[in-house]
Order: C-alpha cells, then structure tokens, then sequence
C-alpha cells in the first residue's frame, strides 16, 4: 500500500512557481480537535480585493495519508490564485485513521467551516468550487453528488453522510461547481473496464479495500455508498471531468461512467479524455489548469446572475411586505431565495440601535417576523434587513 502511495507522488507533476499569495493561514483546525489531519490552510490573491470566492482544493494519496495539504496548494495553488480564487487546502483523515465515510464527513466539514468564517479569511462564499486529483478527486466529485444528501442507506447499511464533524452543523455543505481530475467513482468496475493497470483493484490490500473496510467484491453496498456515482442526480452542480487514456492507476472508463450518469440526469458537465494522459503526467500542464480556472470563472459568473436576479425578487418581496405603521405589532415579512445569514436590527431616528429582531442562520423560505413597538415612542424608526445577498433600510412610522 506504501508503495502506491509513493507512486502516485512520483507521477505527479508539481508546478514551480514564485509566491503568488498576499496572505495565508496556515494549520487552521476546521474540527475543533487539534488533529493533523483536521487542519487546513487558506491562501489569498496578490490582488486588492476585500474578498474572494473560495476553491478547495484536495489532494491525492489512494486515501493512504492524513496530512499532504501542501501537495494540494503545489499542483492547484498557482493556477487558482493567478484566476483571483482563495485557495483552501485541507488535510482529511486517511484510511488507516478512519474508514468511509469520514472522509466524506471532512470534506464536509471544511465547506461548512469556510462558510461559518468567510468574513474572517476574506472568503466570498456566494461560489465555492472544489477540486481534487485521483482520490482527492473522488472526494471532490462525492461533495457534488451529495451536496443534499444527509444519510444513505443500500441494503442493510446506512451511512451518515453528512457527518458531525466540527462546531458549524447549522450551515450547508454543498459546492457550486466540480473539477474532477482523475478520480474513481465506480468501486465494484475498477478491474473490469480497465485495459490493463499496476492495481489489483479487487484485492483485499487495494486502496478502495482498505478505505472501506474489505474487498469490495464482498462489500458490494459499502463500494456503492463510497461511489459518487451512486448519488447523481438532476440537482447536483455543473462538472469538468479530466482523465488521461494512459492512467495505469485509476481506469479511464471510471470518468466515463461518471459523465454518462450525470449527462442522463441532465447535469451541466464537460468530460476531457487526454490522449496520452497518465496518472497526472500529461493533464497537470498548463492548457488544462486554464480548463479548470475558465469553467470555475464561468459557472461563477452564472451564480452572481442568479444572485443579482435574487436580489432583486428578495427586494420586491421584502418592499412589497412594508410594515404597517398603526399596529402596536408590526409584521415583517421577507423571502429569501437562496440559504443565508439574517439579521433584522431597528433603529431610531438618531441611529440608536432599539431592537435586534433575528440574527440567525435561515433556509431559503419565506419568513415573518413581529417587532412590539407598544412600548416606543411616536415617532421615525428604521427597520434594517441584512442577508448575504443585499442589505435593505427601510423608513417606519409609530404612531399613538
């Protein structure tokens, strides 16, 4: 097992490049555990900017090791940055530490914390894509096929999927887009569609074996609960899927069933099949990372017009919900078309904060809220609604 994990380091081709970042943290606990694998590392633009939409990035190690966060950022880093992305690498647990889903439950785990602290790193989490090569690529393609998936059961097995991992479970852990480089995605049909590998992919010391725990020929429901394959359907993100015809490691065929079962379910995706592509020998090279930028920059830009056209249906809704200011009990009624952070805070005429109505966490929905104003005063107030997407304030009238 050691020596897949060597091999895969050795047909990595890591880019050499001058520091690209303005700022980084580094070894951030996302689990509030003080533990190796549970930290992650955040890199920002040289680019004056107040925020930036966040890219995770995952690194690949057939799930053999807990810490080779840098790995990630030497192969991603550069290309993300030079696009003005946050770069987020996190470290996850191996399959030595733990065995699936905890894998999944980190990952999950990192796209809520970043959500959580976006205004602390300087994250604009309106767009997270995320990334990752061989099985950090399968990790990253099962964050999109399970981006509204709780728990799964096949058969007599049910997994927690969504996991409890850290202090942020109120939050969504859903990605917008996903740059699948090499990684598998049908367990049980590594051997079979394959043209001739290194791996033995149905032998008890196979990688997908160790992570779940036994030959997945003898484990045929824990193999399709690990499979990013088995959770497509019409409401996942868009997908670019690169894979070389020449991967003695992962079977290219693995990136074509992925892309055939989100094509029937009417997901946005591109497949890439590079001639002569090995194990990351022939795709790291510059003309595909600009693949990966182009489609994260594309699908980002449809999401701040959804966003826009967002905002303004949430203004009308929330205009066309004015208070009535003859009531003791004022009502105030808004919609919210996408998840977000509310706050609804009232002030007085001299901008003295009076009351704070909501400060939460809120699912898209529809929402009222009650302001007892029994015991102010006649007068001018304001009414201040704050969400991810716009900030509104709005003229009130008490009178007695």
């Amino acid at each position: 097992m050691k020596k897949i994990f060597v091999i895969i380091f050795l047909v990595i081709s890591i880019k050499v490049f001058s520091q690209q970042y303005s700022k980084i943290w580094k070894d951030i606990n996302y689990a509030d555990d003080q533990k190796i694998y549970h930290m992650l590392d955040i890199y920002l633009p040289n680019s004056n900017k107040a925020t930036y939409p966040p890219v995770i990035a995952i690194y690949g190690s057939a799930w053999f090791s807990n810490n080779s966060k840098e790995l990630a950022f030497q192969v991603f880093g550069s290309s993300l940055l030079k696009a003005n992305f946050a770069v987020v690498t996190p470290n996850h647990r191996s399959s030595y530490d733990a065995k699936f889903p905890a894998q999944i439950n980190d990952v999950k785990a990192v796209i809520r914390f970043i959500r959580a602290n976006a205004q602390k790193y300087q994250l604009d989490t309106s767009f997270i894509g995320i990334t990752g090569f061989s099985s950090g690529g399968h990790l990253a393609a099962l964050a999109g096929t399970t981006s509204n998936i709780k728990e799964f059961t096949i058969g007599d097995i049910t997994f927690d999927i969504e996991g409890k991992i850290g202090n942020y479970l109120s939050y969504r852990s859903s990605v917008d887009a996903v740059v699948d480089w090499f990684g598998p995605t049908d367990f049980l049909k590594m051997d079979s569609c394959s043209s001739g590998g290194t791996i033995d992919h149905n032998s008890p010391t196979a990688p997908e074996a160790v992570l779940i725990g036994g030959p997945v020929k003898q484990n045929k429901n824990k193999c399709e609960l690990a499979n990013p394959i088995t959770y497509v359907d019409p409401k996942d993100p868009p997908f670019l899927i690169l894979h070389g015809d020449k991967d003695p490691l992962v079977p290219y065929c693995q990136s074509e069933l992925l892309f055939k079962e989100l094509q029937k379910n009417n997901v946005e995706s591109q497949f890439i099949l590079v001639s002569g592509g090995e194990h990351g020998p022939g795709l790291f090279e510059e003309k595909y990372f600009n693949m990966m930028t182009e489609f994260f920059l594309g699908q980002m830009k449809k999401i701040k017009t959804s966003i826009k056209e967002s905002y303004i249906k949430d203004k009308k809704s929330y205009l066309r919900n004015y208070p009535n200011p003859f009531n003791g009990t004022t009502k105030i009624s808004f919609s919210l078309h996408e998840d977000s952070n509310t706050k609804i805070i009232i002030y007085d005429l001299l901008g003295r904060e009076i009351s704070t109505l909501l400060n939460c966490n809120l699912r898209a929905g529809d929402y009222t809220v009650e302001w007892n104003s029994q015991s102010q005063i006649s007068g001018i107030y304001f009414c201040k609604l704050l969400t991810n997407k716009f900030t509104d304030v709005r003229k009130m009238i008490i009178l007695k």
